[in-house]
């Protein structure tokens, strides 16, 4: 089977992983900078190209940076113009890189979820703050990733402040309650094919309350319940993501999910599971490349 690998840099644990895991299964397997890539849209035949060459693949595994969603994700719709199985979606990497949306589609199948709030005109501040039950409460700006441009605000006037600043740079923002219980911690669970393969634990660093490694988080393989798996299983599947990392707290009435990832990264996950989690993806992409599965739609367009 020809496999191509969607990333900007193949020098990536999580990358490098991926060819690995399929060269080691005997595909042929190529790792291809979807910035590079140009299309031809047209009805007739579709067809896309990098540096002069047309791009012929059976799968395609999309490792598509936040920052290159737009492009990214349009060279995953020309691939699925041309019937090659992805191993996500283009739709649902949309709705998942909108957490927005992504929030209100989780809310509209009944996914635990903190109390959040979203509103446009900073008259509405107090309000907002009230409707999320008080500070401290954590405000994230739409467009951040791994912990970027999230604030924990510990009184009213940090958070009207904050909200302020973001709000006068025209910037679109969440608020949610903050989870005091969690006491600094995440769970991550990958799920792949609708089953939760691998999860492990993320704590913050002292003094930090992100649990992000990027940000000096540490990671420990963790036994998480039936109520956290099954909550993990339904966010992916509102997503309608065949991979997705959901991030879990533990919060006092129950799992709630924080995000759900198109693109998990996999070292933490493989070296603190101790799981071959790039085999399992390939294995799905062997079961599933043939006569793709029909994804499980979710109910936003």
């Amino acid at each position: 089977m020809k496999i191509l690998i969607l990333s900007r840099n193949p020098k990536l644990y999580s990358t490098d992983a991926l060819v690995t895991a399929a060269a080691a299964r005997g595909h042929e397997v190529r790792v291809v900078d979807y910035l590079r890539c140009y299309m031809n849209i047209t009805s007739r035949k579709p067809r896309i190209y990098v540096d002069g060459e047309e791009l012929v693949a059976d799968a395609v595994i999309p490792r598509i940076a936040a920052k290159h969603t737009f492009y990214g994700n349009a060279v995953v719709r020309q691939f699925e113009m041309m019937n090659v199985f992805t191993l996500n979606e283009s739709v649902a990497i949309a709705r998942s890189r909108d957490k927005l949306r992504s929030l209100q589609i989780l809310a509209k199948r009944g996914v635990g979820l903190p109390v959040t709030g979203f509103a446009h005109h900073t008259e509405a501040t107090g309000e907002l703050i009230k409707m999320c039950g008080g500070a401290p409460l954590v405000i994230k700006l739409l467009e951040g990733t791994q912990g970027v441009g999230v604030v924990l605000a510990e009184t009213a006037n940090a958070a009207e402040s904050v909200i302020e600043a973001f709000k006068d740079l025209n910037a679109n923002i969440l608020v949610q309650e903050f989870i005091k219980e969690a006491d600094g911690a995440d769970i991550r669970c990958i799920v792949v094919g609708g089953k939760v393969v691998a999860s492990m634990k993320r704590q913050a660093a002292p003094g930090e309350f992100r649990s992000n490694l990027h940000r000096g988080g540490t990671a420990q393989k963790e036994k998480i319940s039936p109520e956290e798996r099954a909550v993990a299983i339904s966010a992916a599947k509102a997503m309608g993501l065949n991979v997705a990392g959901v991030d879990l707290l533990r919060s006092n009435h129950g799992p709630v999910v924080m995000e759900v990832n198109s693109s998990p990264g996999l070292e933490g996950i493989e070296q603190s599971s101790k799981k071959d989690v790039a085999g399992m993806i390939i294995e799905f992409i062997e079961r599933s490349a043939v006569k793709p599965p029909k994804p499980t739609k979710s109910t936003d367009k």
